[in-house]
């Protein structure tokens, strides 16, 4: 019986017939000839896709407004941020640019663009040679902040600007920090007559020390670019004549100059070290001897020297044998240089004088020529640490800011002549305010 039933199972699965279905015809189909069936049966999907695209896209053009290039979003998002240059100089002319931008905040402007209006912070600005950079600034259509605490300066070298909208006066020492927005930092505070910086001679190099510290560190807070006003005292009694912004110079670290010497030679390095490690864009100027009006009147320097002893009827004081020499420079060749500094591509420093040489006699006899013939000239022992020679070579600032002083001695020395003359006997009719535009 069992052997039966194994035998029946067996001959039924032997004798079951193969189905050959619809279903299995299709797959096999299928799999045989695939390109068959995509273009058979897919294709028309596609072309009908297609013609519906090209119907919305004629239908509805997309408004140019409303697309931006990636590359054009990027650069607006790269100009609303703040730039920074830095431009590091070795030698006399080579430079090396990190992270440079087109963005010039205060620089040339395209033709047909108007210019930005900067905010300026002028330190020292009630001084000397700071009004006459104010004045330049203002009349350019800038803001200006001045920052003085009267040690030298007068409030008198700024008065016509009270009531302008465009000028604000601080009474402030930059030796203690402060908070302000500007563009741009033109620094000269600082006494820079030895009258003045040997008065006190410890807040003299804190001066140069600290307040360029507080100067720097405001420009590192607001993006502003720093423009440090250095003296050619830096190159001390100089082996190298004339002297070039590569000499290192020869200063003597323990006279009685050294806190105006060697507090503007830390000036120099504080912002070159702000320059090369935090990328602030600095400028630094070296000024030889400047005169002009608002200079201050016995302080010491041998031009208002000088000229107050003349005007007064009094002897020109001589000090040694009168051979040394000496370069002079009227105030609004300097206040052109400067500002081509601070709106140039290049850190400096730059040399900013006058190389016209001359002696104290010659200069002594110009003063006679000019006030008094008959005055006098009297010779006195010559003061500790004064340099024997001073003349700048301004090839440099020839070549990369297209600038040399253009008033000579004798036609500068009269217009500080007339500013003196009413200073000291009483006419204040001007204030030496319009000097400037003499020129």
């Amino acid at each position: 019986m069992t052997s039966e039933l194994i035998q029946r199972s067996q001959t039924t699965q032997t004798q079951q017939p193969i189905v050959d279905s619809p279903k299995n015809c299709n797959f096999l189909g299928k799999s045989r000839n695939p390109i068959g069936y995509m273009l058979r049966e897919r294709i028309p999907f596609v072309l009908i896709g297609i013609a519906i695209a090209t119907f919305f896209f004629n239908t509805f053009p997309q408004s140019p407004s409303s697309h931006i290039p990636i590359a054009d979003s990027v650069l607006h998002s790269e100009l609303a941020l703040p730039t920074r240059r830095v431009l590091y100089e070795e030698g006399s002319g080579s430079s090396i640019g990190y992270g440079r931008s087109s963005v010039n905040m205060g620089g040339k402007v395209p033709l047909g663009l108007k210019r930005k209006s900067l905010r300026v912070l002028v330190t020292g600005g009630a001084g000397f040679v700071g009004s006459h950079l104010v004045d330049r600034l203002i009349s350019r259509g800038d803001s200006v902040i001045v920052v003085d605490n009267f040690f030298t300066g007068r409030k008198e070298n700024v008065l016509h600007h009270f009531g302008n909208p465009r000028f604000e006066l601080i009474r402030h020492d930059v030796v203690e920090p402060i908070l302000l927005e500007v563009d741009q930092i033109y620094h000269l505070a600082c006494p820079a007559s030895p009258v003045h910086y040997k008065f006190n001679p410890v807040k003299t190099i804190k001066t140069n020390v600290v307040g360029t510290l507080n100067m720097l560190g405001l420009a590192k807070r607001v993006g502003a670019r720093f423009l440090l006003t250095s003296t050619s005292e830096v190159y001390g009694d100089p082996l190298q004549h004339p002297q070039a912004e590569t000499y290192w110079g020869n200063v003597n670290p323990i006279g009685v100059r050294s806190c105006y010497d060697e507090g503007k030679r830390t000036a120099e390095t504080l912002t070159m070290d702000y320059h090369r490690g935090l990328g602030i864009e600095v400028r630094i100027a070296r000024i030889f001897n400047t005169y002009g009006p608002r200079m201050c009147i016995d302080d010491g320097r041998v031009v208002s020297n000088f000229v107050a002893q003349a005007l007064r009827k009094e002897p020109l004081t001589v000090y040694g044998d009168g051979k040394q020499t000496r370069s002079f420079q009227y105030v609004s060749d300097l206040v052109e240089g400067l500002m081509r500094l601070m709106e140039g591509e290049h850190v400096g420093p730059f040399n900013l004088g006058n190389p016209g040489e001359f002696t104290m006699l010659e200069l002594a006899q110009v003063v006679q020529e000019t006030i008094d013939p008959n005055a006098k000239i009297e010779f006195r022992p010559n003061t500790e640490d004064d340099p024997h020679k001073r003349k700048p070579d301004i090839s440099k600032a020839k070549e990369l800011l297209s600038w040399e002083p253009s008033v000579s001695l004798r036609n500068g020395l009269p217009l500080m002549v007339s500013d003196f003359r009413s200073r000291i006997f009483g006419d204040q009719r001007d204030g030496g305010g319009s000097t400037l535009s003499k020129v």
